[in-house]
């Protein structure tokens, strides 16, 4: 009774609490105790670059083939997928639904599982080689059913990765180094997106090489190449610090250090059973905050489905259409980087949010707009700034909804399985080209809302910073009792 007093005395008083200083990080290991500042800045630098070169550039060409995988159906529709296959206008908006069902249901048991294995690069890299095998036998497909039912389980398998990446990634960096590693990570998508038209034209201009149309070759060939990359990962990917190749002892142990300083904690992975995980993932109110802010980020990022058609409204012809896509893709993956980069470099997360955000509802205020084609081309090249707010919104989850490491697991995955719904519905609304009014009109709604979601996080987790400056913070969905006695605060 008395706390609950306490609780409610101090959420009155919390707009003038002092700021909140964290407890000292834990003592360096005894293999860095004894180094001067410079070597141990030296020592931290090369443990970080090392785990960079090791970890980012597999990750990031993983989610390219991934996300080339998963929209090369798009370049298909441009080649005449439709046609070949006599499909109706539903009927191939179903197949770009219905993947999102499978990927919807398996994220969460997925990356539960994920959390609770000592080899999560090994399940990661065999869930790519199998949905590359989906893939491939796409282009043997000869009606409706065939494609649906390999978009489903292409969908299915393919869950495993992106809520598992992000996972991964959590267990290597502190929460000052992840938002940048993100929109590495995340680049994959954008870059995926941008050569997929290119690389589209190529195989596509094999159009009846050996009696096969050209968009049969494109998912044989890119479903191949994910088999035999994936296969290769499987051996160079670290499944955890202490495997991670060719660092030294000091820099391994400043790496576990960096992360335990970082996180009030070690990861462990039987802290929890996996419906335990669930549940606190479940009945953290940040967990439908930071859901409610991807959520409508991704309604506004649908238009990455459609994007080829969408550009086809120009006018131009077919090749031009696919090199006219990559534009918008390349710019915003260094507007991704750089912005991830400050967000780190400043611990701000909000504004780094809400500023993508507001350029999304611009473009999309200019496409629904006019029809002038250079006024429209602008907007299409703004319209991927929701990518550059997602990636800190991802971030913003793994760094709030941090401890225990299953729980974290869990919560990735259910906020990323929640928002890919959108992917099941915002596909209908692609429909009366060239203004696409119903989707463009959804899209301005959909990234206000999210700087509505975005807000609400924000004053909720300042919150949380100043009652747990007060110790009076007692919810269980928050700080373990360990982050707590660290001075465990929230990035806002």
């Amino acid at each position: 009774m008395n706390s609950s007093l306490d609780e409610k005395r101090s959420s009155k008083g919390s707009s003038h609490a002092p700021a909140p200083v964290p407890a000292p990080a834990p003592a360096l290991p005894t293999s860095l105790a004894g180094l001067q500042p410079a070597a141990l800045a030296r020592v931290a630098w090369s443990a970080t670059l090392k785990t960079d070169l090791v970890l980012l550039p597999p990750l990031t060409l993983m989610y390219i083939l991934n996300f080339l995988d998963r929209q090369n159906i798009a370049a298909a529709r441009l080649a005449g997928i439709t046609t070949d296959l006599a499909l109706s206008d539903v009927q191939y908006q179903s197949c770009i639904s219905l993947l999102f069902v499978g990927y919807i249901l398996m994220q969460v048991p997925s990356n539960i599982l994920v959390g609770k294995m000592n080899r999560p690069a090994t399940y990661i890299c065999g869930s790519m080689a199998i949905w590359g095998i989906v893939s491939a036998a796409t282009g043997a497909v000869h009606g409706f059913v065939g494609l649906l039912l390999c978009r489903f389980f292409l969908g299915f398998v393919e869950a495993a990765f992106f809520p598992g990446a992000l996972y991964y990634l959590s267990t290597f960096y502190s929460r000052k180094q992840f938002t940048t590693r993100v929109a590495l990570l995340y680049s994959g998508s954008q870059l995926g997106s941008a050569f997929g038209g290119l690389f589209a034209v190529a195989i596509l201009d094999a159009d009846g090489a050996q009696g096969i149309a050209g968009w049969r070759w494109l998912f044989i060939i890119e479903g191949v190449a994910t088999v035999g990359i994936a296969l290769l990962f499987m051996i160079v990917l670290p499944n955890s610090i202490a495997t991670v190749r060719g660092l030294s002892a000091a820099e391994r142990d400043w790496l576990a250090w960096n992360f335990e300083a970082d996180q009030g904690q070690r990861d462990d992975k039987d802290e929890l059973t996996a419906l335990q995980a669930f549940k606190m993932a479940a009945t953290d109110p940040m967990t439908y905050l930071l859901m409610g802010t991807l959520y409508m980020t991704y309604v506004a990022a649908t238009v990455t489905s459609f994007f080829p058609s969408v550009v086809s409204t120009l006018g131009f012809s077919r090749n031009i259409t696919y090199v006219l896509t990559a534009p918008p893709y390349l710019l915003s993956t260094a507007i991704m980087i750089a912005n991830s980069f400050h967000s780190d470099k400043t611990q701000e997360r909000y504004w780094h949010i809400v500023v993508p955000l507001v350029v999304t509802a611009i473009s999309n205020i200019i496409a629904v707009s006019t029809l002038n084609t250079a006024a429209r081309y602008v907007a299409m090249m703004m319209m991927p700034s929701s990518f550059v707010a997602a990636v800190v919104i991802l971030s913003w989850a793994a760094g709030s909804l941090s401890q225990p490491a299953v729980k974290r697991a869990a919560a990735l995955a259910l906020i990323i399985a929640v928002s890919n719904s959108t992917n099941i519905w915002t596909p209908y609304l692609y429909s009366k080209p060239p203004r696409y009014v119903n989707a463009f009109a959804v899209n301005i709604v959909a990234s206000v809302l999210a700087i509505v979601f975005a807000t609400a996080t924000m004053f909720y987790l300042k919150r949380r910073n100043q009652r747990l400056g007060k110790g009076t913070y007692l919810e269980a969905s928050g700080p373990t009792a360990k982050q707590k006695a660290a001075g465990f605060r929230y990035i806002l």
